[in-house]
């Protein structure tokens, strides 16, 4: 699953990544696609879920193979975040923030640095969150204030980071502080954290609309003090690094939003067969049809950006910071459009949690949020056609 594979299409999946989808989503649809009403209802993390992905090496899925881990292409990532938020958005973030909290470091980070943290993300031993955002600076955030000071070999961080997902079951923190002040965002860098260093800590979770089974919450840097050789590449690099991981990642947050929005189709197609009103199946009625046309269009045509975006990263074009951003756009637009059509379309059962397609129109909204919201898409998105 290599984009040096003469199978490697554009076009058309490799059989390697069509049993990859056939095997993931077996494991979904047997193991968490009957927790995920119960993971929304408690807001609790799926411990159980974690450990039946790790047990399927699905954690380090996208790790290189010299640190342990499958090699695994970005399609084939896709595909796995896909199909798990297909039935469970939050347990799709096991995987999808995994790998966010760790492109920075594969990406920027020293030989020595990837050898020392990467095998463990390998094996499911550790996990990563990715720390960039602050309460004033989210959109903007290079205004961000958090800090790290050189003392001697070691740097001590101050300051607070919020929405991080994962936080607080993490092993690890990817996290952008200011090194030098006076000289912008280029005055950022970027540090490897680990959650048992002296002056980390984690605050309470958000009550959040959905993705409840995902913790978010802040993080604490109180006189954090960490070996200066846990600095990702150089010094006054690490938003340009924050911004290289988002380029790489944004696609997986529209992977994430095609499943959200085909399992919604699947279950709207489902119940639309089945209900029946002035002596037929609601199926029969054109308006149903119309309306069950669009949403599958939306989503095939959201799927194939998302293909397009990450093979597009596996060569290393030009054009990923467009087309990483267009897809993250246009599929979680899609999923919010195809979640609330599918409640539609159930009527008033859909406003209730006996149906999946609430939870999922809940858990769509953030995908329009989160790793930029898509207001500041097509700010990127119109910088790169005008340059």
């Amino acid at each position: 699953m290599s984009a040096g594979d003469p199978s490697y299409s554009l076009y058309g999946l490799t059989e390697e990544h069509s049993l990859l989808r056939k095997s993931v989503r077996q494991l979904a649809e047997d193991k968490i696609a009957p927790r995920a009403a119960e993971i929304d209802e408690t807001a609790e993390y799926p411990w159980d879920v974690h450990e039946e992905l790790k047990r399927a090496d699905l954690l380090g899925l996208h790790v290189p193979e010299q640190y342990g881990g499958a090699g695994a292409d970005r399609i084939a990532h896709s595909i796995v975040v896909e199909e798990i938020a297909r039935v469970c958005a939050s347990s799709s973030l096991i995987p999808a923030g995994n790998k966010l909290g760790t492109m920075g470091l594969i990406l920027s980070g020293s030989e020595e640095l990837k050898q020392e943290f990467l095998p463990a993300v390998a094996s499911g031993e550790a996990t990563f969150s990715y720390a960039l955002s602050e309460r004033e600076a989210g959109s903007d955030a290079a205004a961000m204030k958090t800090r790290a000071v050189r003392d001697g070999d070691a740097y001590v961080l101050n300051g607070t980071k919020c929405w991080i997902t994962g936080a607080g079951v993490s092993t690890h923190y990817t996290v952008m502080a200011v090194t030098d002040p006076g000289r912008g965002a280029n005055g950022i860098s970027a540090f490897v954290v680990r959650a048992d260093d002296p002056g980390f800590s984690v605050g309470t979770k958000e009550r959040k609309l959905g993705i409840k089974g995902s913790p978010t919450c802040e993080i604490y840097f109180e006189d954090c003090r960490i070996p200066a050789s846990r600095l990702i590449g150089a010094e006054g690099t690490g938003f340009k690094t924050a911004l290289k991981t988002l380029d790489h990642t944004r696609s997986m947050i529209g992977a994430q939003a095609v499943g959200i929005a085909q399992g919604a189709l699947d279950a709207a197609v489902a119940y639309t067969k089945e209900r029946r009103q002035f002596g037929k199946s609601i199926a029969d009625f054109q308006g149903v049809q119309f309306m069950l046309a669009d949403m599958a269009m939306k989503v095939e045509a959201a799927r194939q950006l998302v293909y397009v975006a990450n093979a597009s990263a596996e060569r290393g074009d030009p054009d990923l910071t467009f087309l990483s951003s267009a897809s993250k756009t246009f599929a979680s637009d899609t999923a919010m459009s195809v979640t609330t059509d599918a409640v539609q379309l159930f009527g008033g059962y859909g406003y209730t949690k006996d149906f999946p397609v609430e939870r999922m129109m809940r858990d769509a909204k953030i995908t329009q949020i989160y790793e930029g919201t898509n207001q500041v898409q097509r700010m990127v998105m119109a910088r790169q056609i005008l340059r």
